[in-house]
């Protein structure tokens, strides 16, 4: 999901409800008005706010471009990420050291790019692209005051390739949206979001592409699924229209190859599909989650304490599996988001606003996690 017209979202107050057939949710603590948001540096980390008690050490790790979806190498030593950089109009994947040094790009220049991830054992990466459409970027839908419509453009395919970016090679590849891949740590499946069963939904494949299962059947977008430590569960965001009016513009806007996807749940569900349940019930849009390193909660992204009352404000929140003990994260930058947790569980990644040279500038920032 593109940060700039994320950004541009406004914040509903519409009360979320479940998808028909899954159990009655958990409901989530509320917390109290939103807190102000002026920067409190931490005493001698200049990047920390102070109220950032779980995080130690903050480092900014990228300084040029706009910068999206950072993700941890297996073994910790590298980061791949995407980014509009080198006079380029959209996002390219970049890997870089774990310092932030050797930044380079690992696609092929051509097309739009994203959702970047290794594979096991670091012995490749898979991410989805649309250079097999053409060459250039491909157009982003116009802006529309007070609505956000998110493209799902149908040239994106997942490919894989070895860690330096050649030896591109397609995975599963049909004609609509493919992408937002990600691989369980049991190192034996993928899962991502396609739109080939003529709806927007999750699907899951061996790495190879075989046994190819979809999890998701509910009308409306599923996407952004991660997977819990033990591979036993699965994590993702989702936009399920309420009401027949509401589900015939959906129908409309995807015909086009658009969502808009202004009021997001966090969901969770078991590896094959099984026991779909909604996990947060908070205003506005909820997305990027993140198991935490024992299993037992999510880190994911939030606008629903936006404090300028736009959506725009995006902060990182903390909640238990049984949707209780809900905690703020972080409290400055206006956007906050994609974190993830090194396979260690030690360290943070996530894009932030924070300290930006320009507007609508995002770097990766990597924190020493204190639970």
């Amino acid at each position: 999901m593109g940060i700039t017209a994320m950004l541009m979202a406004c914040c509903l107050t519409i009360p979320p409800q479940e998808a028909p057939g899954t159990a009655p949710p958990p409901k989530v603590a509320v917390l109290g008005p939103a807190l102000p948001n002026p920067f409190q540096p931490a005493a001698g980390e200049p990047h920390r706010d102070a109220r950032e008690s779980h995080f130690r050490h903050v480092k900014k790790l990228t300084s040029i471009g706009s910068n999206a979806e950072a993700y941890w190498s297996w073994d910790g030593t590298r980061i791949i990420f995407q980014s509009t950089r080198d006079g380029r109009d959209c996002d390219q994947i970049y890997v870089m050291n774990a310092d932030g040094s050797a930044q380079h790009r690992v696609s092929n220049g051509k097309g739009r790019t994203t959702c970047g991830y290794f594979l096991p054992k670091d012995r490749g990466i898979i991410y989805a692209s649309t250079h097999g459409d053409g060459p250039d970027c491909p157009p982003a839908p116009p802006f529309t005051p007070g609505t956000y419509r998110w493209p799902v453009f149908a040239g994106y395919d997942l490919y894989t390739a070895k860690p330096d970016g050649s030896d591109v090679k397609p995975l599963l590849p049909h004609a609509g949206y493919d992408a937002e891949a990600t691989v369980a740590p049991n190192g034996k499946w993928i899962v991502f979001t396609s739109d080939r069963s003529g709806d927007i939904d999750l699907w899951r494949a061996d790495l190879d592409g075989a046994h190819l299962t979809r999890l998701t059947t509910a009308v409306g977008y599923d996407g952004g699924a991660v997977w819990s430590p033990d591979s036993r569960l699965i994590a993702w965001r989702t936009n399920y229209p309420k009401g027949g009016a509401a589900t015939d513009k959906y129908r409309e806007l995807l015909a086009q190859h658009l969502v808009e996807p202004m009021d997001m749940d966090i969901w969770m569900m078991n590896a094959d599909g099984s026991g779909q349940h909604q996990l947060t019930h908070l205003p506005g849009a909820a997305f990027a989650p993140v198991f935490t390193p024992d299993g037992q909660g999510l880190v994911f992204a939030s606008n629903w304490e936006d404090r300028e009352g736009k959506g725009r404000n995006f902060e990182l929140y903390w909640v238990k599996l049984d949707g209780r003990g809900l905690e703020r994260l972080t409290y400055t930058g206006n956007f906050n988001s994609f974190p993830h947790f090194s396979h260690d569980g030690r360290k943070l990644l996530w894009i932030s606003g924070r300290e930006a040279a320009a507007s609508r500038q995002f770097n990766v920032f990597v924190a020493d996690w204190a639970k």
